[in-house]
């Protein structure tokens, strides 16, 4: 008999129905002799629905209220699904995340897990129910509901296993991990496995099947996570540390993000300590900072250019440009309509001929590249947002994704 805490995603529990179906997984999995906490995600588009309300209320709804508001969906489906176990004959309750024992941080809205206290899990398990924990939130040390950012459920999943030493199983409206958005590309593989570190980077750079700081969790403790379909019974991907099961395949995924803004300072003065005059403002005000990059001197001048999320650009170019005005700046430019595509594999950055083969793809599309950063295991490019599904059409097509086994470059 195994312990496992499972997660359910918003779509996995977006109506009766489909609550009614998750409620008779769960008992199937029970029923084997397993021991079963599942992580619920709010029902479908409830969390936007709410935020949307929230707005009609208030221009700017006071961050702790909107952590009471927003973790109520995730008490709704704990609740309805412990309803639909009742329903069919399982013993089973309900636990909102600060009577589950998770404490976070006071930073509303994206609030850090400061420790997981799971006794009454533990308890309600040795007493054979089956555990239904809303995902999302957790309790302050001033006994304030906070709520830990989007794909809360994920890292609420992997952290109670982690805390439980139990297995981990993520089920989402996808069957796994594939090496790009089936939607994008309609030959996009299946991965059996993936490393951590692979997953890290897709998730980082846009996958959305996993959240990046569940993946974060689960190599820092060594949780393997598998990731399936709630909705059907095809087997997943293995999210784990060490070798991948399928072989040493450089490339293993291209993931694409159209959330990213550009903004570009000119004209800087290059001088000791200017990059940390822009960037400690940002910093401050808890705007998170993707790809940097600063161009060659000139005259003593410089341009910095980075990126980040389009939601962040309107609070963003507001301290930058006081900011450019104090050290002398001669313009602040945006450029809200850009996308990023990224390949991601163990050993590429290190490797000849991947970033020749990726560039030589993108010209080969006719497609221009703004900004290029790189890491150990991905190399990111920054495109216009129009091209970006052309873009990851033509780098699967490159490092042809859709075999079993990727060929291995000659040169």
């Amino acid at each position: 008999m195994a312990l496992v805490v499972q997660k359910y995603g918003g779509t996995s529990v977006a109506t009766a129905e489909r609550i009614k179906h998750v409620a008779t997984r769960i008992k199937r999995r029970a029923a084997s002799g397993d021991s079963v906490v599942a992580v619920v995600s709010a029902m479908g588009d409830t969390t936007d629905e709410l935020i949307a309300l929230a707005h009609q209320i208030a221009d700017r709804p006071h961050a702790r209220e909107m952590d009471v508001l927003l973790s109520t969906g995730e008490t709704q489906s704990s609740a309805l699904m412990v309803m639909a176990l009742h329903a069919i004959g399982v013993d089973a309750i309900s636990l909102s995340g600060a009577q589950a024992g998770m404490r976070t941080d006071s930073v509303h809205r994206n609030a850090r897990i400061l420790a997981i206290e799971p006794q009454r899990v533990r308890e309600e398990v040795e007493r054979g129910r089956v555990v239904i924990v809303a995902g999302f939130q957790g309790l302050t040390e001033t006994m304030d509901v906070a709520t830990i950012g989007r794909g809360g459920s994920d890292t609420t999943a992997v952290a109670f296993a982690a805390a439980l030493g139990a297995q981990c199983e993520i089920f989402t409206d996808v069957d796994g991990v594939y090496t790009a958005d089936p939607r994008v590309v309609p030959e996009a593989r299946k991965l059996k496995d993936i490393t951590y570190e692979e997953m890290l980077e897709l998730a980082s750079k846009g996958a959305k099947v996993m959240a990046p700081r569940a993946v974060e969790l689960g190599s820092v403790y060594n949780i393997p996570i598998l990731v399936a379909s709630s909705f059907s019974e095809e087997p997943g991907t293995l999210i784990h540390g060490g070798v991948d099961m399928e072989g040493f395949n450089r490339v293993r995924g291209i993931a694409h993000d159209l959330d990213v803004a550009k903004i570009t300072v000119r004209h800087v003065p290059d001088r000791p300590g200017i990059a940390a005059e822009i960037f400690a403002p940002l910093a401050d005000a808890r705007l998170s900072v993707d790809t940097i990059v600063q161009n060659a001197s000139e005259e003593q001048l410089t341009d910095i250019t980075f990126t980040l999320a389009k939601g962040d650009l309107p609070r963003a170019l507001t301290h930058v440009r006081v900011v450019a005005e104090q050290i002398g700046a001669a313009e602040v430019i945006a450029d809200e309509r850009m996308g990023k595509v990224s390949i991601v594999g163990t050993g590429i950055q290190s490797a000849p001929g991947y970033a020749a083969r990726m560039f030589k793809a993108l010209s080969d599309a006719g497609i221009n590249i703004e900004i290029i950063s790189t890491s150990e295991i991905r190399i990111t490019c920054i495109v216009p947002e129009e091209r970006v599904a052309d873009a990851v059409r033509a780098l699967h097509r490159a490092f042809e994704l859709e075999k079993a086994e990727p060929a291995e470059l000659t040169g």
